[in-house]
């Protein structure tokens, strides 16, 4: 049987939500983060070295990185669902595009964003002034218009077809379906509406439920 390894406040639950669309069984096993530092426990580096979750197994194969389990388990048990048809030429570059994009471009603005938020939080408070006012500073001059800009690409991509590829949920909706989902915890998205559509479709969604009620809605760390 597959087997999750679901550190909280994580990115596993896209990965769940695969699984849940897929119809396969699964076992989670679940570490909790540390309640100082907010990291993983040593234990899932027992898993893969890195210690970053999600994480699966199956049988003797051990998969990390959220893309790649995607396409691991859309090649071995997807049958053709989930991912368009390998001779649509044009909605397959699509497709991968958006699978790559989601942690190769917008996940790290995301980190960004949220490290830098984060900074007068853990600073001496004799420096806490300053600290605020380097983050406001990266926040108002860098990351702000870095992020519309992703965000109106996202939306009129949405707009023009409510989802990233042709079946629904795709291995691109998946993938798109966290940082998307974290945004919308942290960042009103009302300016966005076919982004705020595809959000609510999600929640919607009757696989995405399932997990919901097996391991809880989706929360972020800090």
């Amino acid at each position: 049987m597959i087997q999750v390894h679901h550190l909280e406040k994580s990115r596993s639950h896209r990965i769940f939500w695969l699984l849940e669309t897929l119809a396969l069984d699964y076992e989670i096993i679940t570490y909790p983060r540390d309640d100082k530092t907010e990291l993983a426990p040593e234990s899932l580096k027992r898993v893969h070295p890195l210690g970053k979750s999600p994480i699966i197994t199956d049988g003797d194969i051990t998969v990390a990185e959220s893309g790649a389990i995607i396409d691991y388990l859309l090649s071995r048990y997807g049958e053709g669902r989930c991912q368009p048809d390998a001779d649509d030429t044009a909605e397959w570059a699509n497709y991968r595009y958006w699978m790559h994009y989601a942690e190769g471009s917008l996940m790290p603005l995301l980190t960004m964003r949220l490290v830098f938020s984060q900074l007068p939080k853990h600073s001496p408070w004799l420096i806490k002034p300053i600290s605020k006012g380097i983050s406001d500073a990266v926040s108002k001059r860098l990351i702000g218009p870095q992020l519309r800009d992703h965000l109106a690409m996202i939306e009129s991509h949405l707009r023009s077809r409510q989802q990233f590829s042709t079946a629904w949920p795709s291995g691109a909706d998946v993938q798109m379906s966290f940082p998307l989902k974290a945004l919308s915890i942290t960042k009103s998205l009302k300016h966005y509406p076919a982004t705020e559509a595809f959000v609510a479709r999600i929640e919607a969604d009757l696989a995405w439920q399932r997990v919901v009620e097996r391991v809880g809605p989706l929360t972020l760390p800090g």
